[in-house]
């Protein structure tokens, strides 16, 4: 099942006290960008987090996922109608993600 635009504009207003939250539309699903970091996506409208540290310890109870079958499993966010807590979570999370790798020249 695919994400809903509606679904990925809900978060995006969610998130809209940070900036430079982009996205990028992946095969139906939607792939969640902070300061050019990947830092989760919207599956089967779920968003699901990368299960870094700090992501962790900001939600001890969240629940292991998998975005999609074969892929690596995620944390859900199940507090998504709290703006506050989003952003708390996504700027804990910032400085654990991996940088993105350079694309090469052809």
């Amino acid at each position: 099942m695919a994400s809903s635009k509606e679904y990925l504009d809900f978060i995006l207003g969610q998130l809209s006290g940070l900036e430079d939250i982009t996205y990028r539309a992946m095969m139906g699903e939607f792939i969640l960008y902070y300061r050019g970091r990947i830092i989760g996506g919207i599956y089967d409208d779920r968003l699901l987090v990368k299960p870094v540290r700090s992501a962790i310890a900001y939600m001890p109870s969240a629940v292991y996922e998998l975005p999609y079958e074969g892929a690596k499993e995620m944390l859900l966010v199940d507090e998504v109608d709290n703006s506050e807590y989003l952003t708390g979570l996504f700027e804990a999370m910032y400085d654990e993600l991996s940088t993105p790798r350079p694309k090469r020249k052809k």
